[in-house]
């Protein structure tokens, strides 16, 4: 690490008259002063530098712009190390703020830098990777970074541009304030070291002076709150090297671009658990949807995106037969499995992910359906929904509706019901569907008939006539005789019903409708 000095490009060593390049080289190497690689280290902080040797395979980083303002005694690299390495031998481009270089704030050459290296990944096809630790733009520098046609703004077109033609992740491990917070925003995973980084667009003070209101970073834009509460945070990492590792398998289920397949590997045998016994025999039994999904999948495959936020409705990736693919999954332990404005948004995000990237899609259904009430109706719960059904329709990739126990409602549209061009249809043995539930149908249709029978026993006579009426309206059988459902598998032959359609469906037509493209729900 350098002593607190300027460090100067033309120290001796070379010919007269010459920069010594070797010397340069190492002082840029090293970052900023001690003093800020002290203060980061007690924070548990890694140097940039340190952060890429974790990421990349050893001696595979390739630096562009090392000497970005070089002749400035103080700007090493300009504050930013960019290049190209590879990923379990697979490429991928980077960028990495440089915390002990000024904060690792932006001035004109570190934005250049980084739309180059995004330029770089969208031109090769190869992931973007994006390691995040910032305070922003550097005001006085604001003329030279902010407004022109190469300044800020570039960089998020740039990944407006790159989205869904290539992986974008952030691995975040400190701030990243103001236009800078786009960075995450524009990528397909945001992890989030906790305690240490976060997200906002303006800082405590700014908020307070404009609106009054006292708050703190971490309470407005901690990595807890981003994870749990706004979803703009995918992953919660308990320190950096977590969060490192995260990247690193999320990017192992993804190709390196929207036209190659998603990486394979090696099937293994399923995970632990009977897919049977999981299933409570009660329809209004909860159950933890998660510990049957991976009992489902081969066994360790199961990757959680978005654990601590909106809970009731599960995304990940996994594998079957050592093939990638993508699961949304109703959880009945959290909220009933209702989807909410969160859960839809939740949905949406992984549902466009998977089709972008070509990874193939399982939706596994135990839905009452979206939430009803003055309150979501306030938060947009129809606009939120649509754009999950849209999502759905739009999906391309292979994709399986299987109804493990109820699909009713508009959830069993934005579960890639019958109507929504699933490959397969498929019901256990417990499954349901309908418009809604026996109880809340009963009521709907008969709530003053109820209402009039004055003799308890003889109302809950005429009650469960009408419910066993209408449970063999929606019986299995008769809708696998409608062909609502494509057919109905015990849980012990999923798996291998699964495999094998999946291999059927890998040569599918994906043309969806003539368009430039669609105009979601406002």
């Amino acid at each position: 690490m350098p002593e607190d000095r300027a460090a100067h490009p033309s120290d001796p060593g070379g010919p007269p008259g010459t920069p010594n390049l070797a010397a340069l080289r190492e002082r840029v190497r090293s970052g900023g002063a001690d003093r800020y690689h002290r203060a980061n280290e007690a924070r548990g902080k890694l140097f940039a530098r340190r952060r890429i040797d974790l990421l990349v395979d050893p001696g595979s980083f390739r630096e562009d712009g090392m000497l970005a303002n070089a002749l400035a005694p103080d700007l090493p690299a300009d504050a930013v190390v960019t290049g190209a390495a590879t990923v379990d031998g697979r490429p991928v481009c980077l960028m990495a703020n440089d915390s002990t270089v000024k904060a690792g704030s932006w001035g004109a050459r570190t934005v250049e830098k980084i739309i180059r290296i995004i330029e770089r990944a969208y031109a090769t096809g190869v992931p973007m990777v994006y390691l995040v630790d910032s305070a922003g733009a550097r005001i006085t520098d604001q003329v030279d970074l902010f407004p022109g046609r190469r300044g800020a703004g570039k960089i998020f077109h740039s990944q407006v541009r790159a989205s869904g033609s290539v992986p974008q992740v952030c691995a975040l491990f400190g701030p990243s304030a103001a236009g800078g917070a786009y960075i995450p925003a524009f990528c397909d995973l945001v992890v989030m070291v906790d305690g240490n980084a976060s997200m906002y667009l303006g800082s405590d003070r700014m908020v307070e002076m404009v609106t009054g209101e006292r708050t703190t970073l971490e309470e407005m834009g901690g990595a807890r709150m981003h994870t749990t509460v706004s979803g703009v945070g995918h992953l919660l990492a308990a320190d950096e090297a977590e969060a490192v590792a995260a990247v690193r398998r999320f990017l192992s289920y993804l190709p390196g671009n929207h036209t190659q397949p998603p990486p394979s590997v090696p099937a293994a045998d399923p995970g632990r658990g009977d897919l049977r016994a999981l299933v409570p025999a009660v329809e209004r039994q909860a159950f933890d949807m998660r510990r049957w999904v991976r009992a489902l999948l081969d066994d360790g495959s199961v990757f959680e995106i978005h654990p601590g936020w909106a809970r009731e409705v599960f995304v990940g990736f996994g594998r079957l037969g050592g093939r990638a693919v993508g699961v949304v999954a109703n959880n009945s332990l959290f909220r009933g499995g209702v989807l909410f404005v969160d859960s839809a948004d939740k949905a949406t995000h992984f549902v466009q992910l998977c089709d972008a990237f070509n990874v193939p899609l399982l939706f596994l259904a135990d839905v009452p359906g979206f939430m009803v009430g003055t309150a979501v109706e306030r938060q947009g719960i129809i606009r939120h929904g649509a754009r999950m059904i849209a999502a759905v329709s739009e999906a391309t990739v292979p994709k399986f509706c299987v109804v493990v126990r109820k699909a009713y409602g508009a959830g069993l549209y934005a579960m890639a019901g019958p109507g929504f061009d699933p490959d397969a249809t498929l019901a256990l043995p417990t499954a349901r569907i309908a418009v809604m539930g026996a109880d809340a149908a009963v009521n709907a249709v008969y709530a003053n008939k109820i209402a009039a029978i004055d003799d308890p026993a003889e109302r809950a006579e005429f009650v469960r006539a009408r419910r066993a009426e209408y449970e063999q309206d929606i019986d299995l059988v008769h809708l696998a005789a409608e062909l609502v459902v494509d057919a109905v598998v015990e849980p012990e032959e999923l798996r291998d019903e699964l495999l094998a359609r999946l291999s059927a469906a890998e040569g599918k037509d994906r043309a969806f409708s003539r368009r430039r493209h669609g105009v979601p729900p406002v």
